[in-house]
């Protein structure tokens, strides 16, 4: 329950800077010593009055302390309290002796002199015009601030959010927010399109305004973007502007002008060769998505316009080649996917687990090696960077790394004019490469060089928009491997078994071991969902770490098709939590409460961290009076501060798509109707195939039956693979 709480400033023990994190000792009424006062305090100076509003709490290390989620500033009144306020640095060019000085003369009029007659304070012994001129400065300043944080509480935006605001537009806050509150949510980290609509409507701008029309069609586009797809259909981007704005359609017609005159957005008239949208429909693009989809599919034509470099080798060279680096023979079907690979300028390998792509890779580095060609080894993150590097003894980097991405520019320096020093480039995992990554990847490597790209094409497409992989397979204009055939040890494990099972729509073979042995596949049968629950913690905390002697920290990972509902990632990170770690000091953020010791996985992208989204830690430490976390990544500690805990999740369980590039020892994912609208095949053996020595799926055979037979996902709007068809690069047909 939240509760008031009034009284002077006394002193800031604390202050980020970043983020206005404020520890403070407040004097209250009533009370013989300061009290400890947290929170993202914007703008609060010793002397001060404060009127907090928030919860007490007690913190493990430094006790009872009220933490403020909102805070509202009124100037001292008193004289005692005012010579205080001026001594304590606030204002520039004042200091402890010339305050009292001030207030001698100017009694408790100081303020109001400051503010009404400032000329006046050249009476005061010690300022003359030019220290008169910075006084002046800074009260003003220190004003404005105020009534920038003032403008901001009375549009219902927290302290947290104003600190990010006052940041990026500093003085020029109100006029800007004034001018378009919609660039809000396309500026300021967590303002999304409605909170800024509710701003808008606040400040009094009209429900059929082009500004909020315009910003309400990006967000439909972004919306649709999160969903994978690369563009909407003109009809359906309207309807749901139409759901979403309440505006007639004359506004919206008149507000997509206005968008695509600016060049925010793109339409695109569809003809009858499009393979998903005949007849007369339109495509909406934001900008940048247009710019992507249009330069692959230009930059893939010039690339595969430069003939491929061959390598001098005879088909007895290869074969001596490979089996003196390997010391394996390859296959049949591995012996035609080199001979394909080695001779394409682009070409794609793909097959499920167990099927040698690894060792095909390895093949094709012994080729290019022994002919001195220089080769690039990268994954799109890097987890899957790390584990390519780890079976191939070579180099790896993530795909951002290998184009020397600049996070302060957001651009890739590595392009056309500058490219990749290189003959070759492999790209592992290459279904999670989205549209904008293959985009750049493409562009910063030299025609003169080739590019293989492998990844399992039966698996969940990239979290980013588009569809890569799956369009080029599906235009037809790069060679494609299909490798299928499972190798004897792999076709032991009951994993790989079951994942190719899976994909060919059959269920899984269920083997009872033997008394005392053991399998790697198990499926508990289990209909109602808070015991599904209560068995993914028995099995995590007690069961297959006693059995397996698995840690359930670093080497067993729940998997869940979804964030809501009892069995979906939100509820089960707050049961395991609570089963495996349920104390220590801890941080809430957002309304999760981080604890050390914690599995955290960071969700978001930070090149100045270096850590990417989905990579996964350890929380190590958590100091409260500084409100920072420090996260072990792999024994490197990273540092966030509070505003920066949004980046941050609970890992203990994670979404199958998260998981994606990933392999952990074992993996426990529930299967049930609950899930109805995400039971897909390619979502299970996605989940399945993270595995490498143990999968218990917990739920029903109902459940598991209605996704296997599921190979209907969800369809990406994307034309990639039209725009490649009508370039006609030479029509590889798998």
């Amino acid at each position: 329950m939240k509760q008031a709480l009034t009284g002077q400033l006394d002193r800031i023990v604390y202050q980020n800077p970043e983020n206005l994190y404020t520890v403070g000792k407040l004097n209250v009424d009533g009370s013989t010593e300061p009290v400890t006062i947290v929170g993202q305090l914007s703008g609060c100076n010793p002397g001060e009055t404060l009127k907090l509003s928030g919860r007490w709490e007690r913190h493990p290390k430094y006790g009872r302390q009220f933490k403020a989620e909102s805070c509202s500033v009124q100037l001292p009144a008193e004289v005692k309290e005012i010579e205080k306020y001026l001594a304590s640095g606030v204002i520039k060019g004042l200091g402890p002796e010339t305050a009292k000085r001030m207030i001698r003369k100017f009694g408790k009029s100081t303020l109001a002199t400051l503010e009404n007659s400032p000329e006046k304070l050249t009476a005061v012994p010690g300022i003359g015009p030019k220290r008169l001129k910075t006084i002046r400065k800074a009260w003003e300043d220190q004003k404005d601030v105020r009534e920038v944080l003032i403008f901001l509480q009375g549009q219902g935006i927290g302290p947290a959010h104003s600190a990010r605001i006052l940041k990026e537009y500093g003085q020029e806050t109100i006029r800007l927010v004034r001018e378009n509150p919609y660039r809000l949510s396309a500026d300021i980290t967590g303002i999304g399109f409605l909170t800024a609509d509710n701003i808008a409507k606040k400040i009094g701008v009209s429900q059929n305004a082009l500004i909020r029309a315009e910003a309400g069609l990006v967000h439909i586009l972004e919306k649709l973007s999160e969903e994978g797809h690369v563009f909407g259909r003109y009809h359906d981007v309207m309807n749901r502007a139409r759901e979403l704005l309440t505006v007639d359609d004359m506004v919206l017609e008149h507000a997509l002008g206005r968008l695509c005159k600016a060049k925010r957005v793109v339409v695109e008239d569809l003809n009858e060769e499009s393979a998903h949208l005949p007849g007369k429909e339109k495509a909406v693009y934001l900008k940048a998505f247009h710019a992507a989809e249009t330069g692959l599919a230009n930059r893939i034509q010039a690339f595969c316009s430069v003939p491929v470099s061959r390598l001098a080798l005879q088909d007895e060279d290869l074969k001596r080649i490979v089996h003196k680096r390997l010391a394996v023979l390859l296959s049949q079907e591995q012996w035609g996917a080199l001979q394909t690979t080695i001779s394409s300028k682009l070409s794609i390998i793909t097959g499920g687990p167990g099927t040698g792509k690894t060792t095909l890779i390895k093949a094709v580095l012994a080729v290019f090696q022994q002919a001195r060609k220089r080769v690039r080894l990268c994954a799109p993150t890097g987890r899957a960077a790390k584990r390519l590097s780890e079976v191939t003894g070579e180099r790896t980097e993530t795909i951002h790394r290998m184009l020397s991405y600049d996070f302060k520019t957001g651009n890739f320096q590595k392009n056309e004019e500058n490219p990749l020093n290189t003959d070759l480039v492999i790209a592992d995992e290459a279904s999670m490469i989205d549209l904008f990554l293959m985009y750049h990847l493409l562009r910063a490597i030299p025609v003169s060089a080739s590019l293989i790209l492998v990844g399992d094409i039966n698996q969940l497409p990239a979290v980013g928009p588009g569809n890569v992989l799956r369009d080029l397979i599906d235009s037809g204009q790069a060679p494609t491997v299909y490798l299928t055939e499972i190798f004897r040890q792999a076709g032991e494990s009951l994993i790989i078994v079951n994942a190719h099972r899976i994909n060919q729509g059959l269920f899984p073979k269920l083997v009872r071991p033997g008394p005392g042995g053991l399998s790697d596949f198990y499926l508990i049968e289990q209909e109602d969902p808070e015991r599904i629950v209560t068995s993914i913690t028995d099995l995590c905390g007690k069961r297959i770490p006693d059995r397996f002697d698995l840690d359930p920290f670093s080497e067993i990972q729940v998997l869940t098709p979804m964030h809501r509902g009892i069995v979906g990632t939100t509820n089960l990170n707050s049961v395991l939590q609570q089963a495996l770690n349920p104390s220590g000091n801890s941080v809430t953020r957002m309304g999760v409460s981080f604890r050390e010791g914690d599995k955290v996985m960071q969700v978001r992208n930070n090149y100045t961290k270096e850590v990417f989204n989905g990579d996964i830690g350890t929380i190590t430490k958590i100091d409260a009076r500084s409100a920072t976390v420090t996260v072990s990544y792999e024994d490197v500690p990273v540092d966030y501060e509070a505003a920066e805990l949004d980046e941050l999740i609970l890992a203990y369980a994670i979404s199958v798509h998260k998981s994606q590039g990933s392999e952990y020892p074992a993996v426990v994912m529930p299967v049930t109707t609950q899930h109805f609208i995400l039971l897909q095949k390619n979502l299970i053996y996605t989940g399945i195939s993270r595995a490498k020595e143990l999968v218990v799926l917990i739920g029903s055979k109902k459940a598991l039956r209605i996704a296997i037979g599921n190979d209907t996902p969800q369809h990406r709007l994307t034309r990639l693979s039209d725009r490649l068809k009508r370039q006609n690069l030479g029509r590889y047909r798998p």
